[in-house]
């Protein structure tokens, strides 16, 4: 069964799957985008958006109203996971759901959206829940194999589990594609894992 089918069959009581009203909807798609300057001018503010405070009210009911609208909506999943990462919490206050619930909300409902499943995969990475967060991951860079954040943080998540070999192919993928952070190449030389790659072959960007 497809992971965004299992993730919609789990949704329980307490996290209900998404449901489109008159606004919102998918945030890639111009029809359901309508109504997102409305929703961002009064509840993902960028003051919301860097977790200085709210707006209409408490930050996370501000993030929480997004998310209700446009479930996949990447900035405010991102801003969710990082003030549940601030606060320690798997709900943050005046959020309607735990953090987690509004990622499978978001990939339920557009199981095809890459970058949803990415800042998942990443925020399982933060929880150290490696295995999990492969799992997002992959179907991450299977929708998108140019999103060069998340082949960085599937390296990360397969050198923790110490499988050396696929972490240095996430490895190679997410320099090839320019990203800058040092870390797992330094974590591979450490584990004595790291070879620099036989080809330059760029990868196709999505």
């Amino acid at each position: 069964m497809p992971s965004y089918l299992l993730i919609l069959a789990a949704l329980a009581a307490d996290c209900p799957p998404y449901t489109k009203g008159t606004t919102g909807g998918d945030y890639y798609n111009a029809d359901d985008a309508r109504g997102l300057a409305v929703v961002e001018t009064f509840h993902f503010a960028p003051q919301v958006e860097a977790l200085q405070r709210g707006q209409s009210g408490p930050l996370g009911g501000d993030i929480s109203y997004t998310l209700e609208h446009f479930p996949n909506h990447p900035r405010a999943l991102s801003a969710m996971a990082r003030l549940a990462q601030r606060l320690r919490k798997e709900q943050v206050p005046a959020a309607r759901f735990p953090v987690e619930c509004y990622f499978q909300r978001a990939i339920a409902f557009a199981p095809e959206d890459g970058a949803a499943r990415a800042l998942y995969g990443a925020y399982l990475l933060s929880l150290r829940r490696d295995t999990d967060a492969v799992a997002q991951l992959e179907g991450a860079v299977a929708l998108r194999p140019g999103h060069a954040a998340a082949w960085y943080n599937l390296g990360l998540a397969r050198v923790r589990l110490k499988d050396f070999p696929q972490a240095l192919e996430a490895a190679h993928k997410a320099y090839g594609l320019g990203f800058p952070l040092p870390g797992l190449r330094e974590k591979l030389k450490a584990a004595r894992a790291w070879r620099e790659p036989e080809s330059l072959d760029p990868v196709v960007a999505h």
